[in-house]
Order: structure tokens, then sequence, then C-alpha cells
């Protein structure tokens, strides 16, 4: 029987992690059979002896509480991402369990601040301080630098501008040809798009400035988080802000020196971090301005198929619409190309056949709704 003040919830919860330490044992024996570098096979072998006794002490917790287990078999999902490695060299499977270990840490840090005191909690400080360390030691193997449980990334001035031109765009082009499937009097199309234009606007701008200031809150959150680590596990903190300096080119006693003297003032050591680690700086924007740009961005591609309206009259009107919205279509998906990696060409091309298959359903669904009225 399992222990009257231990919920099935938490059971549930301790069987994942002793599930997710068997899957990252189990793949790190994956990557270092697919490493051909000796010096990183040996440090996956490694690892995956740390996620074995990891194992042990989830299956010793649930022992403890009534739940007799083995060793798990790999779950599906493990045994996939083996396939993948195995296929695909060990870098696709390298980037997805620095991934993991970065979860692992998050979850582990949140199941200590809500267990009470324990052999739980501290196994869950234990495999936290011990996950941030692989997760180090992972980075390092990849070239990449920063703690993958915290995320704070960030739109930007151009995102803002670009996606909220696309929404007013692709949304009024959309309403505009619906109207004109309609048949409607000219004047009824420029209304229709100049009301939806103003919708779109204040939708997308109060979004934006709800989006901001969420985000804000974000990097309160990872604040707090990153001050809570400092508190619970300040070598690896240290170690880590060591690695940052020497990433600068400083030599490494000094680096090292220089992290020591910066975590025996925990103030100063969360202001180095958040600077140096989490890239969260001074803020250049509020969530007003956001909110404001992202809006005006709407509007400007929202006025886009309307505009013809207001200088030609009958099908020269329509016709020009429909050809400057879709051009716009390409060059926004042009420029969305920035942000996503794809080609020019193809996200063009891409937006291009979104706004035809819009403007096309918009006419239809006019058309159906005008003959049903009448």
């Amino acid at each position: 029987m399992a222990s009257p003040t231990v919920s099935n919830d938490a059971l549930a919860l301790w069987e994942h992690h002793l599930q997710d330490e068997a899957d990252a044992a189990f793949l790190y024996r994956v990557l270092a059979q697919a490493e051909p570098t000796p010096k990183r096979r040996e440090i996956y072998l490694r690892l995956a002896e740390v996620e074995d006794r990891h194992t042990g002490i989830w299956r010793k917790v649930l022992a403890e509480h009534g739940r007799e287990t083995g060793v798990p078999s790999p779950s599906l999902r493990a045994r996939l991402m083996a396939w993948t490695a195995r296929r695909f060299g060990p870098s696709i499977l390298l980037g997805l369990l620095l991934k993991e270990e970065g979860q692992e840490v998050k979850g582990y840090l949140d199941l200590y601040k809500e267990t009470d005191p324990g052999a739980v909690k501290d196994a869950a400080l234990t495999l936290a301080r011990e996950s941030a360390q692989h997760a180090e030691t992972l980075s390092g193997i990849a070239g990449t630098s920063g703690e993958p449980w915290h995320r704070t990334e960030s739109g930007g001035f151009l995102r803002n501008v670009v996606y909220g031109f696309n929404d007013g765009l692709t949304a009024n082009f959309g309403l505009v040809a619906g109207v004109i499937g309609a048949s409607v009097a000219a004047h009824i199309v420029v209304v229709t798009g100049v009301a939806g234009m103003i919708a779109d606007a204040l939708s997308m701008g109060s979004s934006g400035y709800l989006a901001a200031k969420s985000e804000r809150e974000v990097y309160a959150h990872e604040i707090d988080m990153e001050r809570e680590e400092i508190r619970m596990m300040p070598e690896v903190e240290r170690d880590e802000l060591a690695l940052l300096y020497e990433a600068k080119g400083i030599e490494r006693e000094q680096a090292q020196r220089m992290a020591r003297d910066v975590m025996a003032n925990p103030e100063r050591a969360l202001d180095e971090k958040v600077r140096e680690e989490l890239k969260i700086g001074e803020a250049h924007t509020t969530p007003l301005k956001e909110g404001w740009i992202t809006g005006s961005a709407t509007a400007v591609g929202a006025l886009i198929p309307v505009a013809p309206f207001f200088l030609f009259e009958s099908q020269a009107a329509i016709w020009t619409s429909f050809a400057i919205a879709m051009l716009s279509h390409f060059a926004v998906g042009a420029a969305r190309s920035v942000f996503t990696g794809r080609g020019v060409i193809r996200s063009g091309m891409d937006m291009f056949v979104v706004g035809l298959g819009v403007a096309g359903v918009g006419y239809v669904v006019g058309d159906l709704v005008a003959k049903w009225l009448t």
C-alpha cells in the first residue's frame, strides 16, 4: 500500500521522472555508439552512468512509498529519437537531449519548491544540480551557451511590423474579397474594408500590448528562478559564470577567480547572470509602444486591398486591389523568411498561395451568402 500522505498524482509524476531518466540513459548510450570521437564517446557513457544512478534514486523513492518498479524499458519516443540518431547522425539527438536536460532542470526545481522536506525534496535538489551539470556539458559539446531551461527570446520591432502587416493584409483581403463576391456597391466595399482595417488594428494592437506585458512577466519569472538557482546550487552557477568569462577570452584561472568574487555577493551574482547569461538588459520599449507599433503595421497592411477603391471604379478597382494585395503577400512572405530561415522565393510563394486561397474562399462565401439572402 502506498503511503496515505502521497497522492496518486504524485506517484504518477515520480514514475514519469523515472521513465525520463531511463530514456536518457538509453539515449546517451545510443549517442556513444554513434559518436566517432573517443573523448565524446567517453563523456556520453559517463552521462549514461549518472542517469542510471538517477533511475535508482527514483526507484528507491517509489519503493519507500509502496510502488516497487524495475528499470523501465525505453519509451516509444526514445526509440524514435534513437532511430533518428542512428540514421542521421548524433548531432540531431544531441540538440534534443540538451533540450530534455533543460526541461528536467526546470521540472526538478519546481518539484523541489513544491515538496515538503524529506527524501523526495532531497532527490529533486540532487537531480536538478546534476541535470544542470549535464546541460552544461552538452552545451559545451554543442557549442552553445546559456541555460536551456530559460526562455528569453524577444520578438523585436521588425518582427512586430512584419507580422502585424501580414495579419492586416490577409484578414482584410479576405473580407474585401467576400464583399466583392456578394456583388455590392463600391461604397459598401470601402465601408466594410475600413471597418475591417480598424477592427484588425485594434485587435492586433491590443494583442501586441498584452504579449509585451506577458514578456515582461516572463523575464521577471526567469530572474526569480535564476535567483533561486544561485541560492540552491551556487557551485554550478559559479562554474557556469567562469565559462562565460572564458568564452570572452579571459584566462581560466582569472575567470574562476572573477566568478568566485562575483558569487560572494548574491545580488551582484544575480545581476551578472541576468546580463551575461539570460541576456536580459534594460528594456528599450514598453507594452504600450509595442501595441502601437503592431496596431499601426496591421492598419497599413489592411489598407492595401481597400486603397484602390478610393482611386478607381468598378472592375479597375477590383483588379488593382487583387494585384497589389497578391504582390504584397509575396513581399511579406519574403520578409518572413528573415525569421523562419526559409528561402526567400519559397517563403514568398507560400504567402502568395495563402493570399490567393483567402481571396478565393472569401469571394465564394460572399457569393453564396448573397444568393442565399436573395
